[in-house]
C-alpha cells in the first residue's frame, strides 16, 4: 500500500531530539528543547505541501490537508504531543531494532526486558521492535504518534485518488506535564472532530480516562538542636511520613487497575525544617475523584490539629476530566476509528484510559477528541518499546479515518 519505511525513518529522527518537559520551569514550553523539535517538524510538514503551516510562540505546529477536490466533508484533525515524560532520562536515545522471537530481551547497557514483568511481552513474537539501550525512555510516547500522522499526510498528498476531507494537523509541547492544550488554539485548528494518536498497543480506542489533580502539599516545621530538641523540635520531615502513613495503602497504581484510582506519591522532600510531597490523584468517577481530594484536605486538617494551625498546607490543582460525557454524544467518532481499523485488519478494542490526554481537555473544549493507539508499550520507562508492525498500520488506520469521513458533494 505505501513505503512503510518512512514512518520508522521519522520515528528514529525524532527520537534523536531531546524534548524532555520540565514542570518547574514556568516557561511555554517548557523545554527551549521542544522547539528545536517544533522547527523541524515545521519545515518537514512544509516540504511535504501541507498548507497553513506554522508554529506559535508557544511551541504548538499546526498544518492542514485540504480536502480532496470536489469533496465535502468534516474536518477532522489529527493530534500527538512532541514533549517526553521527565520520568526517565530523555536525552541522547539510542534506539535499536530488533527481531523479536521470544523471552526476555536484553538491553545493551545491560537492562532486561523482562517476560516475568511484561507478561504481554510475548504477543509481539515474530514482530521488529525498536526498543533503548536501557539507559533513557525510547520516546514513542509520544513521538510514534507524530511518525504515523506525517507518514499518512504524506500518502495522501501522494495519491489523490484518496478522496478526503480537511485534515488539520496539531502537534503540541508539555502534554507530559498536564499542560499540552493549554495554550491550543481550538479555533484556529478547525476541526470539527479529532484523534489523540498517543496511545498504546495496536488496536486500542480509549474515550474514558481519570480524572486528574496534582498536589503538592507543604510541611513546616522548627529544628532544634537534637540535644535539647524536647517538646521544641518540630520534624517536618516526620510530619510528611505521618501524611503518607495515613493515605490507603492498596490504593497506589502498584495495587489498581482498570477503572480503580489512586493516590501516587512521586516524590518526598525535606528535612526538619521543612518537606514536600508532590503528588497525583486520579478516579474515573467524578464522585470518588471528588472524594479522594477531601480526604487528603481531612488529613492535613488532623495534622493541624495536632501540631499546629500552619503545620501542612494543601494545594491540589485539578489538570483534567474524564471525556466519556464529551464523547458519548458524538460515539460516531469512535465508531469511525473502530471502522477504520478493521478495514486495516486490526481488531479495536475499547479500553479505559489510566491517564490522560490532550484530547481529554479538548474534548471540553468543543472538540471531541478520543485516543488511538500508536503501537507502543512500557511508557515513561527505560524499558519502553514500540512495535514496528504496529506504526506502519497505524498509518493505515489514520488514512482509513480520513478517507472514511467523506461525505461526496
Amino acid at each position: 500500500m505505501m513505503d512503510n519505511e518512512r514512518v520508522v525513518e521519522r520515528f528514529l529522527k525524532y527520537v534523536s531530539f531531546e524534548t524532555t518537559s520540565d514542570e518547574d520551569s514556568g516557561t511555554n514550553p517548557s523545554s527551549s528543547k521542544e522547539l528545536a523539535l517544533g522547527e523541524y517538524l515545521k519545515d518537514e510538514l512544509s516540504s511535504l505541501g501541507l498548507s497553513d503551516v506554522r508554529m506559535d510562540e508557544k511551541g504548538y505546529v499546526y498544518a492542514v490537508l485540504p480536502a480532496s477536490d470536489g469533496v465535502s466533508a468534516p474536518a477532522i484533525g489529527f493530534i500527538s504531543h512532541m514533549d517526553t515524560s521527565p520520568d526517565a532520562p530523555g536525552a541522547d536515545i539510542r534506539p535499536q531494532r530488533i527481531l523479536y522471537s521470544g523471552g526476555d530481551i536484553q538491553q545493551k547497557a545491560g537492562g532486561v526486558i523482562a517476560v516475568s514483568d511484561f507478561p504481554f511481552l510475548e504477543k509481539y513474537k515474530g514482530q521488529e521492535l525498536i526498543i533503548t539501550d536501557g539507559t533513557t525512555l525510547l520516546g514513542a510516547d509520544d513521538k510514534a504518534g507524530i511518525a504515523e500522522i506525517v507518514t499518512a499526510a504524506e500518502y495522501l498528498l501522494a495519491h489523490p485518488e484518496i478522496k478526503h476531507g480537511r485534515i488539520s494537523i496539531g502537534i503540541t509541547p508539555d502534554e507530559e506535564i498536564g499542560c499540552g492544550a493549554d495554550w491550543f488554539d481550538v479555533k484556529g485548528f478547525g476541526a470539527e472532530y479529532a484523534y489523540t494518536v498517543d496511545g498504546g498497543a495496536l488496536g486500542e480506542i480509549e474515550y474514558e480516562n481519570f480524572n486528574a489533580a496534582a498536589g503538592l502539599i507543604e510541611f513546616k516545621g522548627l529544628n532544634i538542636h537534637p540535644g535539647s530538641a524536647k517538646n521544641k523540635m518540630k520534624n517536618a520531615a516526620l510530619y510528611a511520613a505521618e501524611f503518607v502513613s495515613l493515605l490507603p495503602a492498596a490504593e497506589t497504581p502498584a495495587h489498581t487497575e482498570g477503572y480503580e484510582g489512586f493516590f501516587h506519591i512521586q516524590e518526598i522532600r525535606g528535612d526538619e525544617t521543612s518537606a514536600k510531597i508532590k503528588m497525583l490523584i486520579r478516579d474515573h468517577s467524578m464522585e470518588q475523584f471528588t472524594a479522594r481530594k477531601e480526604y487528603l484536605q481531612k488529613i492535613t486538617d488532623l495534622l493541624n490539629t495536632k501540631y499546629g494551625e500552619g503545620t501542612v498546607v494543601c494545594n491540589i490543582r485539578d489538570s483534567y476530566y474524564n471525556m466519556k460525557e464529551k464523547i458519548l454524544p458524538a460515539m460516531y467518532v469512535v465508531e469511525r476509528a473502530e471502522k477504520a481499523m478493521r478495514e486495516a485488519g486490526v481488531k479495536p478494542v475499547t479500553v479505559p484510559i489510566r491517564g490522560g490526554t490532550d484530547g481529554a481537555r479538548l474534548s471540553f473544549e468543543g472538540l471531541p477528541c478520543p485516543n488511538l493507539s500508536t503501537g507502543g508499550e512500557n511508557f515513561h520507562s527505560v524499558r519502553e518499546f514500540v512495535s514496528v508492525n504496529a506504526m506502519k498500520k497505524m498509518v493505515e488506520v489514520l488514512i482509513n479515518i480520513a478517507s472514511g469521513a467523506v461525505e461526496k458533494g
